[in-house]
């Protein structure tokens, strides 16, 4: 594809493929941020159908398997993927991810050996990050990777690591130097989760489903070559991650979010004067995360104004939701399991209480909030 298309022509050809393979039965439905268990398969066929019609990786280099097009071009076709509900990727983790990481940080044999693999769904990835004793304060982590000659040897314990029990590969970081400042002797790492020594144990969730995964490393050789960037220089390259990880919400998430408004509007046999100002309130605040994504969507500092704009939403969406379904709610359907399921994302990719203090210290200028270690 020219990579001079205008964005208007690419929408018409992307909708004209999505579409396409929504009618063949190709196409995977939506589900957000997070690969469902039991969507792994079509997930990993419509990531593979993607790549062979030559519609993967929309804004990574040609060289790469991508399409060589700009970043509002992959803007564009998350945007008809979310008119469409068809999911965007195969997962998070690792196509904006992994992927993204790569991208930036990686060695040119990195980006030779993962890159075309993760778009034509051969490597599908996890991640590593968070831990019992380290969730939103991440950098007190205590997972050890100990130099031993040209490798390291890798032990501790990951918690919540969605789709590890069928992940390939795993992006990491594990503290290599405990001497060093809790934010300096970290590594990031591209972890084979073949290795010996590495045990998933999947978690099962009050709505059922086995999405997240608790990970246990028990003297695992890491060769060097898995470091992704520089050996204790892992915790800039894991902030470039999570400034992804919750820029993610966007155009294309308020127009999923608008077309699950007029389903509940449509499924409601009823909609007093109070619930109606609700569900305007919703949108407005979804319009109002739209247009900030469209005029400052590329600014680093927006992305945890859009993360805690996103998960709030989507817990006030589902609780909303449940009201009008009223009785029927406590029953077995899609309104109780996005219920159950959303306060999870007011706390996955960093809570809101740590975006509130990320948006107060660093876009507001107010004071550090007190740290225990000081």
């Amino acid at each position: 594809m020219a990579e001079d298309l205008s964005t208007n022509a690419f929408r018409g050809d992307a909708a004209e493929f999505i579409n396409a393979a929504v009618v063949s039965g190709d196409a995977c439905p939506a589900y957000g941020a997070i690969l469902p268990p039991h969507l792994h398969h079509r997930a990993m066929h419509w990531q593979r159908f993607c790549f062979d019609s030559g519609w993967a990786g929309v804004h990574w280099p040609v060289d790469h398997g991508g399409m060589g097009l700009s970043v509002d071009h992959n803007v564009v076709w998350h945007e008809e993927c979310a008119k469409a509900e068809v999911a965007p990727y195969l997962n998070l983790q690792g196509i904006v991810l992994a992927g993204e990481a790569i991208l930036r940080s990686g060695t040119q044999e990195q980006r030779d050996y993962f890159l075309r693999s993760t778009l034509s769904n051969e490597i599908l990835w996890c991640q590593l990050f968070s831990e019992p004793g380290a969730g939103s304060d991440l950098a007190g982590l205590q997972t050890s990777a100990i130099r031993d000659g040209d490798s390291f040897v890798l032990n501790g314990q990951k918690v919540w690591s969605s789709n590890a029990q069928f992940a390939q590969y795993g992006i990491l970081m594990a503290r290599t130097d405990g001497e060093k400042p809790k934010h300096k002797g970290i590594t990031f790492f591209l972890l084979d989760m073949k290795l010996a020594g590495v045990e998933v144990r999947p978690i099962k969730q009050m709505t059922g489903d086995s999405e997240f995964c608790e990970v246990f490393f028990t003297d695992v050789s890491l060769p060097a070559k898995s470091i992704l960037g520089e050996v204790n220089n892992g915790w800039g390259i894991a902030m470039g991650v999570l400034q992804d990880e919750r820029g993610g919400a966007g155009a294309a998430g308020v127009i999923s979010l608008r077309k699950r408004l007029e389903a509940m509007l449509d499924g409601s046999s009823s909609l007093d004067s109070v619930k109606a100002d609700e569900m305007t309130r919703i949108l407005n605040r979804g319009k109002a995360l739209q247009s900030l994504m469209e005029r400052r969507g590329g600014d680093p500092l927006i992305a945890p104004v859009a993360k805690l704009m996103n998960s709030e939403l989507g817990y006030d969406e589902t609780q909303l939701d449940s009201s009008l379904q009223g009785a029927a709610s406590m029953l077995n359907s899609r309104s109780t399991d996005n219920l159950l399921y959303s306060p999870g994302m007011s706390i996955a990719g960093g809570s809101s209480e740590i975006q509130r203090n990320i948006i107060g210290e660093r876009i507001l200028g107010l004071p550090r909030e007190p740290q225990i270690d000081e």
